[in-house]
């Protein structure tokens, strides 16, 4: 297979890709979803991560609120 370099800016880009059938549209969508993963969840961790609370701490305010909400007859299954 013979390979060109040619250069586009976003809207042709996007005009192309509009262009396409929905097969090829959702092949170019599942390689971009895949490259895309590590780095949002990566992310994602990065902006989660917090050494204030402790599994400990969480654990016993999930059981108080629990606690509340049965004595209260709200309990949510």
């Amino acid at each position: 297979m013979k390979t060109i370099s040619i250069e586009l800016d976003k809207s042709q880009f996007i005009r192309i890709l509009n262009k396409l059938d929905d097969n090829d549209k959702l092949e170019i969508y599942n390689e971009l979803k895949k490259s895309l993963f590590l780095k949002r969840f990566n992310k994602l961790l990065k902006s989660t991560k917090s050494n204030e609370l402790t599994l400990e701490e969480i654990t016993k305010e999930v059981e108080s609120v629990r606690t509340q909400r049965y004595e209260k007859g709200k309990q949510i299954i």
